[in-house]
């Protein structure tokens, strides 16, 4: 299930972070203009990639990862094994958990078809710290139903500034199911166990005809 959500993940969580910094204070602002930036240098490089897939790791450095909560989504993940880790064991951590993203992200933006998108109109940001937008993925099949996805924003009280940190499609949240899928490994090796495993996800290639096994 989860393998289908992070695909979903990365083709609108990348659009939905990459936005002009003008715009970082309108978090449905920022998903339309990144929506409409990240698909475009796709489909200009869409030759280069084609050939040679790893050109998607620095799409993904470079258009996304600056507007992602990546610390905020990794200490979700880890739950109560952030406060007993040590400073160097979360440095870590998180290194090899932004690598992991990248990789995954990149994975699934080259399975990208084509497919058309709409964001939801822009509601009242007021008084709101954290904001749920919905996004259809509409298929090119007549007859097949949208799916249905919902990003979760958050404000930074201090700056104003807004950034995604997680996507909830068909139910199923991206930061719940890793908390689940890794609770294991966390109690019974600890988080020197986790970085390891992400640090072999992450160096997996990046594979337009793979299943997404991650």
């Amino acid at each position: 299930m989860f393998k289908k959500v992070l695909m979903i993940l990365v083709l609108f969580i990348v659009p939905s972070v990459m936005a002009a910094q003008n715009d970082n204070q309108n978090p449905y602002k920022q998903m339309q203009l990144a929506a409409d930036k990240i698909f475009s240098t796709i489909n200009s490089k869409s030759e280069q990639i084609k050939n040679n897939p790893e050109i998607l790791r620095d799409v993904v450095r470079q258009d996304l990862l600056p507007y992602i909560q990546v610390k905020y989504a990794g200490a979700l993940v880890l739950g109560s094994y952030y406060k007993s880790a040590t400073p160097a064991q979360r440095d870590a951590y998180f290194t090899a958990f932004e690598n992991y993203l990248v990789q995954a992200f990149s994975q699934a933006l080259s399975m990208y078809k084509g497919q058309k998108y709409q964001i939801e109109g822009e509601k009242d940001l007021t008084n709101k710290n954290l904001v749920s937008i919905r996004v259809l993925l509409i298929s090119p099949n007549a007859g097949q139903q949208p799916i249905r996805l919902d990003f979760q924003w958050r404000k930074n009280t201090v700056s104003g500034e807004w950034k995604a940190y997680d996507l909830i499609a068909e139910g199923v949240s991206m930061i719940t199911t890793k908390q689940s899928e890794w609770a294991t490994i966390l109690r019974t090796n600890g988080i020197n166990a986790l970085t390891k495993q992400l640090q072999s996800l992450a160096s997996q290639k990046i594979d337009p005809d793979a299943t997404q096994a991650n």
